[in-house]
């Protein structure tokens, strides 16, 4: 239960994140990508955070103090979720790279 104390850290921020997604594609859902995929890919980054949070802390040596361990799997958990939130966002301008070429062509 120790390895998830550093969800406790960067949490509220990746919350904070998932809202600034959630704002910026919904705005721009006018392209034909579902909301449900933008709740996948939220739950998918949900998924990843914890994952990742902790392969951090079991993969951080410990050299430097336990503090380390904590460090590693904020580290990790951050690097989770935006790796999976930046798929969401590439996806989403591509679909709106294809509309416009489409759009462009008719």
């Amino acid at each position: 239960m120790a390895r998830f104390v550093a969800l406790l850290l960067i949490g509220p921020w990746l919350l904070v994140l998932g809202w600034l997604y959630w704002l910026y594609v919904r705005r721009r859902a006018a392209h034909g990508i579902s909301a449900s995929f933008d709740v996948a890919v939220l739950v998918a980054a949900t998924v990843a955070t914890i994952g990742a949070t902790a392969f951090g802390y079991q993969i951080a040596l410990g050299h430097g103090g336990p503090i380390w361990k904590q460090v590693a799997a904020a580290l990790g958990a951050y690097a989770g979720f935006t790796v999976v939130v930046l798929f969401g966002l590439l996806w989403h301008w591509l679909a709106r790279g294809r509309m416009a070429s489409a759009l462009r062509r008719s």
